[in-house]
């Protein structure tokens, strides 16, 4: 068992949360029902504790230059109070990471790692800055990061923060930041989250997480907002069709091959690691004409996939599973997979051996589920 425990594992405690390790850490897995912390994300809020995520600042005048360098997109195009979604991949072209960095300023960057590969994140950046002028701080021992994901969310927001920032949030973009007052405490709001709803997610010291946590829910009240665990989680980004690392990406992989090739700046200017690696696996057209692509499959039966299960055609193995189950939302079973290209198109009939038994999926485009804006 992990000794990680988040700064508001107490309050999950009197919740009566069930724990589970991620990443190291010891995470809420559910409150009560996964289901109705599922359905109340899509219908109401659901309130998430993502401390376990890593948080990295990098400053000084070579920072934008650096990240150019160290990840895979052009975080110097990002504008101040914006975000981005990037990859840090090795030489090879294989994912170290997928991670979203916040540009705070000119030479201000927040860098939001996944939780289990902070360390290796971290390692990466203080390695590749070798020759820029940047100071890479890991703040991640002190900082929390608590999520409030649903149609409500905003509405909640706006219950806490003085009406002179009501603008700030109601005007925040998706994939945009801004410094908010919360408790008269200073704080980053950011409009981004992993469930297909819309939502925030707020960065906060460790020792204002739990006063914030208890605010945030009593605002929520009428709001049908409450605590919702890892196993909801995973499911609101399944039927989004958002990857996991672990599952989906990983240092074996690639961007290609997962979809995320648009991810890839191989036009800007200067090297980057995995930037060889990666031009030549877009020209060899892994992902499109090559090798295996990730695919939305949906079940045509009652049974739902799990990782690992073996995707078939006509009884001959032509990929594997990443993620799969039920999906509360839709009422069928959803799974990603891997599969051969060749079978990659939507409306392409596969079969998933469910332990020994062969069960209709149908290839679908991703996302599963989208909101309606």
């Amino acid at each position: 068992m992990s000794e990680n425990y988040t700064a508001l594992h107490e309050q999950h405690q009197k919740a009566g949360a069930s724990f589970t390790d991620f990443g190291g850490w010891q995470m809420p897995l559910k409150y009560g029902s996964e289901l109705a912390e599922h359905h109340a994300v899509r219908n109401a809020a659901g309130i998430f504790d993502l401390s376990h995520m890593g948080e990295v600042w990098v400053t000084g005048p070579d920072a934008a230059a650096f990240l150019d360098y160290a990840l895979v997109g052009k975080l110097s195009a990002i504008p101040a109070g914006k975000a981005k979604y990037s990859l840090m991949c090795q030489e090879d072209g294989g994912i170290i990471d997928d991670l979203i960095s916040y540009r705070r300023g000119e030479d201000k960057y927040l860098v939001v790692p996944n939780a289990g590969n902070t360390k290796a994140v971290l390692a990466a950046l203080v390695q590749r800055a070798d020759g820029y002028d940047v100071k890479v701080e890991d703040v991640s021992a002190e900082t929390s990061l608590i999520a409030v994901q649903g149609p409500n969310a905003e509405a909640i927001l706006l219950g806490l923060i003085p009406a002179e920032q009501h603008s700030l949030v109601t005007e925040l973009k998706y994939y945009a930041a801004a410094a908010v007052e919360i408790n008269s405490q200073e704080l980053l709001l950011a409009r981004t989250g992993y469930t297909g709803e819309d939502g925030f997610e707020i960065c906060v010291p460790n020792e204002q997480a739990p006063v914030l946590w208890e605010a945030l829910l009593e605002a929520g009240t009428d709001q049908g907002l409450i605590p919702a665990g890892l196993a909801a989680r995973d499911s609101l980004r399944l039927e989004a069709g958002m990857p996991l690392y672990g599952n989906e990406l990983s240092r074996h992989g690639n961007p290609y091959s997962a979809g995320l090739g648009p991810v890839v700046a191989l036009s800007k200017e200067g090297e980057f690691v995995g930037k060889e690696a990666l031009s030549t696996l877009k020209s060899a057209g892994v992902g499109t004409s090559k090798g295996q692509k990730l695919v939305g499959l949906i079940g045509l039966g009652r049974r739902a996939a799990r990782g690992h299960y073996p995707v078939l055609k006509d009884r001959s193995l032509v990929g594997e599973v990443t993620s799969g189950q039920p999906s509360p939302t839709l009422g069928y079973p959803v799974a990603m997979a891997y599969v051969d290209v060749q079978h990659a198109e939507p409306g392409t009939a596969l079969d998933i051996d469910l332990r020994g038994k062969a069960e209709p999926f149908e290839v679908v485009t991703l996302p599963f589920y989208k909101r309606q804006k």
